[in-house]
């Protein structure tokens, strides 16, 4: 996979400002970046857009939403209204996909919390249509279900795509959080025509920290290029993204970090 084929996810280098993310991604020859919402907000969703448009560089996706469960129906109506405002960045942005992390277990109800979920995205799905922003279920790896995301594996992100029923929802395979998956590629082959967007990194021991311990890709033991394979044969043709959130990448020289990474990613990915 080449350059050409990837993109940058803001996380990695959060130090960066957008401006400086972009010069460094044309460096790179990178085709894309994945900003964060708090990146683009100190200059506006549209004027980001034109920035990166003017630098040349894509959109791969951007985060993020979701978060719908809240103990009170108040809380489920205030994460309603912000993931219409993420839509509507997404839009004016120029993003096509914006990513959807679910929220995290409420009240020890895990079935209602995905009730919650689920009516969470049905409340936004027209609005995502009408901006022509498609919705991307991000499952994270179990060890976050109490405090980011119910959703918890590909399996049942699939389940909840396809109980919807809805073309304008996807799913994101993060390889950092579906790994371990024991059917992974024939949930990858299940969700075919629905992939929107692949984000590589790697596991490496000890977890130091539940959010950023991730590795660069090459230190661990995910079989990223295998898992590619796997992503393009259920036909995902999109940028993959660099997302590395991790405590020792953010002490590093952002400029090396981003080096290393286009390194491995042709390396291994």
């Amino acid at each position: 996979m080449e350059l050409s084929r990837c993109s940058i996810n803001s996380v990695t280098v959060r130090a960066l400002g957008l401006p400086a993310l972009l010069r460094e991604a044309g460096r790179l020859g990178v085709a894309g970046i994945a900003p964060w919402r708090d990146l683009i907000a100190p200059y506006g969703a549209a004027t980001a857009g034109r920035m990166i448009a003017d630098a040349g560089l894509a959109v791969s996706g951007l985060c993020r939403g979701g978060m719908f469960t809240a103990p009170t129906a108040a809380g489920r109506r205030a994460a309603v209204a912000d993931n219409l405002r993420a839509i509507d960045e997404a839009r004016a942005l120029g993003a096509d996909v914006l990513v959807l992390v679910c929220g995290p277990v409420t009240g020890r109800d895990l079935a209602g919390s995905r009730t919650m979920i689920r009516e969470g995205i049905e409340a936004v799905l027209g609005h995502a249509r009408a901006a022509g922003v498609r919705l991307g279920v991000e499952p994270l790896h179990p060890m976050m279900a109490a405090d980011r995301s119910a959703v918890t594996s590909l399996r049942e992100a699939n389940a909840l795509r396809q109980a919807i029923g809805d073309p304008q929802l996807g799913v994101i395979v993060d390889a950092y959080h579906v790994w371990w998956e024991h059917d992974l590629e024939a949930q990858i082959a299940a969700a075919a025509g629905h992939l929107l967007g692949f984000h590589v990194s790697d596991w490496v021991t000890p977890i130091e920290g539940q959010l950023s311990s991730r590795g660069m890709p090459g230190d661990g033991c995910i079989d990223l290029r295998r898992m590619r394979g796997w992503v393009e044969r259920a036909g995902f043709r999109g940028l993959a993204e660099v997302e590395i959130l991790s405590d020792r990448w953010w002490a590093e020289e952002p400029r090396a970090v981003l080096d290393l990474a286009a390194e491995r990613f042709l390396d291994v990915v």
